[in-house]
């Protein structure tokens, strides 16, 4: 007779064994990977910059030191700070500088004050209407720039122009010394109103309605809200189109300049960044040309960490 030799079932179960805890290396390497992982999905962008920003500006500084006039056949001769004390000195650098101040004063129309009345006035607008008032608002700045520059110049055209004829004048507006700055400025920010206002309308989206209901159920009026509580908070926002007027409106003149008065007359249009294109590709001379973007990149450089240092300022008083 066979005895089967069965467990109890009052018998323990032997534990489980408990797993080793990971060596300290092995948690170091984790906790490194953790701190690596962001900076390579960043690391495309950066490359990018690298590549097409800070490479350039660092070739543009070296270039700045030589006298060389952009043939490959002629040697490049090293200068120093030549190129920049030449520049100094020469009264059409200065005068480009005041024109770009007066470019970008006169811009801040079309790009600050203008968008806000707009966007603030859209608001009674409701419906299918204010789908079709926000297209017509925003197309001039689907325009390009050129196509945007031959149909200006017909119509300021002297004499049989659309603006002569509805003024009764002959006047040459192009070709005006006089009114030559001011037809970039007015066509710069005609096609910069739409932009400028798609930001704002953006803008006054981010603010919270609780804060007019509030102020109605207060007795506030509609014009009390827009002065106390609207423009307040869309100030973030005003600053930031401050910053890009700065930094960006001479550069979208170059087309139009370039394409309707090359600089004139009398170098009425040259702005700094025509100027110095001028000096590249007119005089050929690269070592100025690159001496004087140098000086536009640390002084709009400047500029801009004062306004986005006043913008979160503002921001900051807001909150």
């Amino acid at each position: 007779m066979f005895v089967l030799d069965i467990p109890r079932a009052t018998e323990e179960v032997a534990a489980p064994v408990a797993a080793p805890a990971p060596p300290r290396r092995l948690a170091r390497f984790r906790r490194a990977g953790r701190l690596v992982v962001p900076y390579l999905y960043l690391a495309p962008a950066l490359f990018l910059l690298v590549v097409w920003t800070y490479r350039p500006l660092v070739q543009a500084f070296e270039l700045s030191t030589y006298s060389w006039n952009l043939l490959p056949t002629s040697p490049m001769k090293p200068v120093g700070t030549a190129n920049y004390e030449r520049l100094m000195e020469l009264p059409a650098f200065w005068n480009s500088l005041g024109r770009t101040g007066a470019l970008i004063v006169g811009m801040l129309p079309f790009t600050v004050l203008l968008p806000v009345l707009i966007a603030l006035a859209s608001q009674r607008v409701q419906g299918r209407a204010r789908t079709i008032y926000q297209a017509f608002i925003f197309v001039p700045f689907l325009v390009a720039p050129v196509a945007a520059a031959a149909v200006w110049r017909w119509l300021l055209h002297p004499g049989s122009g659309f603006v002569d004829q509805l003024l009764d004048s002959e006047r040459n507006w192009v070709y005006d010394v006089s009114t030559a700055h001011l037809v970039i400025i007015g066509i710069t920010g005609w096609q910069l109103l739409g932009f400028s206002v798609l930001v704002v309308w953006a803008g006054l989206a981010g603010i919270s309605g609780d804060y007019h209901e509030a102020a109605r159920v207060d007795g506030a009026s509609p014009a009390q809200i827009r002065r106390w509580i609207t423009l307040p908070l869309l100030s973030p926002t005003v600053m930031f189109l401050v910053l890009t007027t700065v930094l960006l409106s001479p550069i979208l003149t170059f087309p139009l300049i370039d394409s309707m008065t090359q600089g004139g007359p009398a170098q009425a249009t040259t702005n700094i960044y025509y100027l110095l294109w001028d000096y590249a590709f007119h005089s050929f001379d690269a070592g100025l040309s690159a001496a004087a973007g140098v000086l536009l990149f640390a002084g709009f450089g400047v500029i801009a960490g004062i306004l986005v240092w006043i913008s979160e300022k503002v921001a900051f008083h807001d909150d």
